[in-house]
């Protein structure tokens, strides 16, 4: 039943295809999320599996992504953080967890990292200190 249901939303078109959004199973509903244009994603933002919010971000609209910007699973803010406009980072240079931070200073505007002085985490101070450093030189 669950390899139909993957096999119909990997082939049914495309118009037919929002039908399954809703889908019992994460496989599915990823399934549906990798095939469904990108401007019709919203509906599964907050899909309550994470591999399938991971899909969506990878293909939201890059304008759309700071909708993910706080999502619970670190693994979904880290997508954003790498595909989101560097403008946009800033919630992301302060985010609980070190590796988000870590991608956001790699891609932020120089002048979002002066704001950083109460870092501790040392892969993102060496990644603030380099950052700068290079734009000194």
């Amino acid at each position: 039943d669950r390899e139909v249901r993957i096999t119909v939303a990997d082939r049914i078109a495309l118009h037919e295809l929002e039908r399954m959004v809703n889908d019992d199973d994460y496989l599915v509903r990823q399934t549906v999320a990798k095939r469904l244009k990108p401007g019709r994603l919203f509906r599964m933002i907050t899909d309550p599996d994470r591999e399938v919010r991971k899909t969506v971000a990878k293909r939201l609209p890059l304008e759309s992504l700071g909708l993910m910007i706080n999502d619970s699973a670190t693994e979904i803010r880290r997508v954003v953080a790498e595909y989101i406009n560097p403008d946009e980072l800033s919630p992301l240079l302060r985010d609980k967890h070190w590796h988000v931070r870590l991608i956001a200073c790699e891609r932020a505007h120089l002048s979002m990292l002066y704001q950083l002085g109460q870092e501790t985490d040392e892969d993102v101070l060496s990644c603030i200190h380099k950052r700068l450093k290079n734009e000194a030189e």
